[in-house]
């Protein structure tokens, strides 16, 4: 069932308005009773990592879940400024979506920091799929060096974020599902209150498929994280009509090598009037909910008209080497 969806877009706030403990306006005890309400805010902050994915997740409680580091090259150093500047302590849960080096790149420096110099990381979860990347290696160093538990996650397993923000993993399958790393990572469907949100890592077509053959009823989403950094490969229109978003959030490089996010995706949102942010455009993107209300600050701000953005990617492309889109991918360390 949809709701009314309030966004606000604010430039230049991140740091103060994005503090944990500071934004929870607690209704108190008698009127979630009353309303279905939760108390407190939720946040989710999608932090500018380039041609990566590295997403914060802050309960009421401020307990903390951070979904992927950015890419190796960066070896974790904007996500540790990150947290730094919002005073994140602890992360008591660490999520790897899957094991390429845009995606866990800067997990074994922040393990090592947090276990060493701050509060410690509660638990690490991830598919259980290696790879053979000397990145991966490093990142399970560091869970055995520092002793931190890691646990395999499987569609139908809840992570325990708090008593008030439900995390239900939709994939990989439950059942033995290969050793594709796209196609075994991690999607979480998140709940606070009346909001939901969808983040699926760099899962596919097939795995898309899926989803709406097996959770259909929990991919409706008022907020949806765009699949595969924006990849026409992901964001089908099948699985659009199912999750119908309020919002989409792109987390990609403006002068994405892979050209993310394809014209394709763009254009299915525009057909959908998905508003739509990209980290490239809008930097360090932060959603906030009280349970039914939404606000969302930028870092800069930019139109978020997907029609728009085409046109503003597509004018940016024109001024840069026109065969810059159809490079050869780069192998993942």
């Amino acid at each position: 069932m949809r709701r009314v969806f309030f966004v606000v877009a604010l430039a230049a706030v991140l740091v103060t308005a994005g503090c944990a403990g500071n934004l929870a306006t607690g209704s108190g005890e008698e009127d979630i009773q009353e309303t279905g309400t939760p108390d407190g805010e939720f946040q989710i902050h999608h932090i500018d990592v380039g041609q990566a994915d590295a997403t914060l997740l802050i309960a009421p409680s401020d307990e903390t879940m951070l979904i992927d580091s950015g890419d190796w090259r960066d070896d974790g150093e904007t996500v540790l400024d990150y947290l730094d500047e919002h005073d994140i302590d602890r992360i008591d849960h660490l999520v790897s979506t899957h094991a390429h080096a845009d995606h866990i790149g800067g997990h074994a420096r922040l393990i090592e920091t947090y276990e060493t110099e701050r509060d410690g990381v509660g638990a690490v979860y991830d598919s259980g799929v290696a790879h053979t990347s000397q990145t991966y290696e490093n990142y399970l160093d560091a869970v055995e060096e520092h002793d931190v538990d890691l646990f395999e996650v499987r569609g139908g397993d809840t992570l325990p974020l708090n008593e008030t923000v439900t995390a239900t993993v939709l994939n990989p399958a439950e059942e033995e599902s290969g050793s594709d790393l796209h196609e075994n990572s991690v999607a979480l469907a998140i709940e606070f209150g009346e909001f939901e949100y969808l983040t699926t890592g760099d899962a596919e077509q097939e795995i898309e498929s899926r989803l709406i053959e097996e959770w259909d009823s929990e991919l409706d989403a008022d907020v949806y994280q765009a699949g595969h950094h924006g990849s026409s490969t992901s964001s089908t229109p099948p699985f659009l009509e199912e999750v119908t978003p309020e919002m989409a959030v792109i987390s990609s490089a403006v002068d994405s090598q892979y050209g993310h996010p394809h014209d394709e995706v763009l254009q299915r949102f525009a057909d959908r009037d998905v508003e739509t942010y990209w980290t490239g455009v809008h930097g360090d993107i932060v959603v906030t909910t009280d349970g039914n209300n939404v606000s969302v600050e930028t870092e800069h701000s930019a139109t978020t008209d997907p029609a728009e953005l085409l046109d503003r990617k597509t004018e940016a492309t024109s001024r840069i080497d026109p065969g810059i889109h159809s490079m050869i991918p780069r192998a993942q360390p």
